[in-house]
Protein backbone atom coordinates (compact mmCIF):
# COMPACT_ATOMS: atom_id res chain seq x y z
CA UNK A 1 0.00 0.00 0.00
CA UNK A 2 2.61 2.36 0.73
CA UNK A 3 4.64 1.73 -1.99
CA UNK A 4 2.29 2.20 -4.25
CA UNK A 5 1.31 5.65 -2.79
CA UNK A 6 5.00 6.48 -2.75
CA UNK A 7 5.31 5.56 -6.81
CA UNK A 8 2.02 7.70 -7.74
CA UNK A 9 3.50 10.55 -5.94
CA UNK A 10 6.66 9.97 -7.12
CA UNK A 11 5.31 10.16 -10.57
CA UNK A 12 3.24 13.62 -10.12
CA UNK A 13 5.94 15.04 -8.99
CA UNK A 14 7.78 14.07 -11.70
CA UNK A 15 5.40 15.46 -14.26
CA UNK A 16 5.26 18.57 -12.08
CA UNK A 17 8.92 19.76 -12.44
CA UNK A 18 8.74 18.47 -16.11
CA UNK A 19 10.37 21.40 -18.43
CA UNK A 20 7.67 23.59 -19.03
CA UNK A 21 7.49 25.39 -22.74
CA UNK A 22 9.55 28.75 -22.57
CA UNK A 23 7.45 31.89 -24.37
CA UNK A 24 9.38 33.91 -26.99
CA UNK A 25 8.55 37.64 -26.19
CA UNK A 26 10.42 39.05 -29.04
CA UNK A 27 11.21 38.00 -32.75
CA UNK A 28 12.69 39.93 -35.11
CA UNK A 29 13.43 38.49 -38.55
CA UNK A 30 15.11 39.74 -41.54
CA UNK A 31 16.12 37.75 -44.45
CA UNK A 32 17.15 39.74 -47.78
CA UNK A 33 17.24 38.24 -51.58
CA UNK A 34 21.14 39.57 -51.44
CA UNK A 35 22.42 36.92 -49.07
CA UNK A 36 22.34 39.17 -45.94
CA UNK A 37 20.38 38.53 -42.97
CA UNK A 38 19.62 39.88 -39.06
CA UNK A 39 17.92 37.37 -36.69
CA UNK A 40 16.92 38.32 -32.72
CA UNK A 41 14.57 36.99 -30.13
CA UNK A 42 14.36 36.78 -26.53
CA UNK A 43 12.77 34.24 -24.51
CA UNK A 44 10.33 34.97 -21.30
CA UNK A 45 13.84 32.90 -18.86
CA UNK A 46 15.45 35.89 -20.11
CA UNK A 47 17.83 34.12 -23.32
CA UNK A 48 19.01 36.57 -25.58
CA UNK A 49 19.92 35.82 -29.44
CA UNK A 50 21.01 38.08 -32.35
CA UNK A 51 23.02 37.30 -35.37
CA UNK A 52 23.74 38.79 -38.54
CA UNK A 53 25.21 37.44 -41.80
CA UNK A 54 26.65 39.11 -45.07
CA UNK A 55 27.66 37.68 -47.97
CA UNK A 56 30.97 38.68 -48.92
CA UNK A 57 32.53 38.85 -52.60
CA UNK A 58 29.01 38.52 -54.18
CA UNK A 59 29.20 37.25 -57.65
CA UNK A 60 32.95 35.67 -57.55
CA UNK A 61 32.72 32.10 -58.06
CA UNK A 62 35.87 30.76 -56.16
CA UNK A 63 35.49 33.56 -53.20
CA UNK A 64 31.73 34.03 -52.13
CA UNK A 65 31.59 33.34 -48.38
CA UNK A 66 29.05 33.98 -45.38
CA UNK A 67 29.90 35.73 -42.71
CA UNK A 68 27.76 35.48 -39.82
CA UNK A 69 28.54 37.83 -36.41
CA UNK A 70 26.45 36.91 -33.32
CA UNK A 71 25.68 36.51 -29.81
CA UNK A 72 24.01 35.24 -26.98
CA UNK A 73 23.34 35.69 -23.47
CA UNK A 74 21.58 33.15 -20.50
CA UNK A 75 21.80 32.77 -16.91
CA UNK A 76 23.48 29.83 -16.04
CA UNK A 77 22.07 27.29 -13.38
CA UNK A 78 24.16 28.82 -10.42
CA UNK A 79 22.84 32.43 -11.30
CA UNK A 80 26.07 33.67 -13.62
CA UNK A 81 24.86 35.47 -16.75
CA UNK A 82 27.02 34.05 -19.91
CA UNK A 83 27.35 35.95 -22.78
CA UNK A 84 29.21 34.84 -25.78
CA UNK A 85 30.19 36.13 -29.40
CA UNK A 86 31.02 34.52 -32.02
CA UNK A 87 32.17 34.96 -36.09
CA UNK A 88 32.01 32.68 -38.69
CA UNK A 89 33.34 32.80 -42.00
CA UNK A 90 35.64 31.39 -44.53
CA UNK A 91 38.25 31.12 -42.42
CA UNK A 92 36.54 28.99 -39.80
CA UNK A 93 34.43 29.87 -36.41
CA UNK A 94 35.48 32.00 -33.29
CA UNK A 95 33.99 32.26 -29.97
CA UNK A 96 34.30 34.36 -27.13
CA UNK A 97 33.32 34.68 -23.55
CA UNK A 98 34.55 35.24 -19.66
CA UNK A 99 33.27 31.61 -19.20
CA UNK A 100 35.26 29.82 -21.96
CA UNK A 101 38.17 28.40 -21.39
CA UNK A 102 41.84 30.07 -22.89
CA UNK A 103 45.00 28.19 -23.02
CA UNK A 104 47.97 29.03 -20.22
CA UNK A 105 50.20 31.90 -21.05
CA UNK A 106 53.21 31.00 -23.11
CA UNK A 107 56.57 30.88 -21.14
CA UNK A 108 59.84 31.99 -23.08
CA UNK A 109 61.92 29.37 -23.93
CA UNK A 110 64.74 28.67 -21.37
CA UNK A 111 68.03 29.89 -22.66
CA UNK A 112 69.45 26.44 -22.85
CA UNK A 113 67.22 25.04 -24.84
CA UNK A 114 67.09 27.83 -27.34
CA UNK A 115 70.75 27.23 -27.29
CA UNK A 116 70.79 23.57 -27.90
CA UNK A 117 67.81 24.39 -31.32
CA UNK A 118 70.04 26.68 -32.67
CA UNK A 119 73.08 24.62 -32.82
CA UNK A 120 70.61 22.17 -33.84
CA UNK A 121 69.41 23.97 -36.86
CA UNK A 122 73.19 25.20 -37.46
CA UNK A 123 74.40 21.49 -37.56
CA UNK A 124 71.48 19.23 -39.27
CA UNK A 125 72.37 15.54 -39.03
CA UNK A 126 73.74 14.15 -42.41
CA UNK A 127 71.92 11.49 -43.81
CA UNK A 128 72.11 8.02 -42.42
CA UNK A 129 70.72 5.66 -44.70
Amino acid sequence: MYFRTICILSLMAMALAADQPIAIIRQNQDISPDGTFHSKWESANGITFEEEGVLKNRGQKDAEAEEVRGSASWTAPDGTRINVDWLANENGATFQGAHLPTPPPTQPVPVLIQRALDWIVANPEKNRL
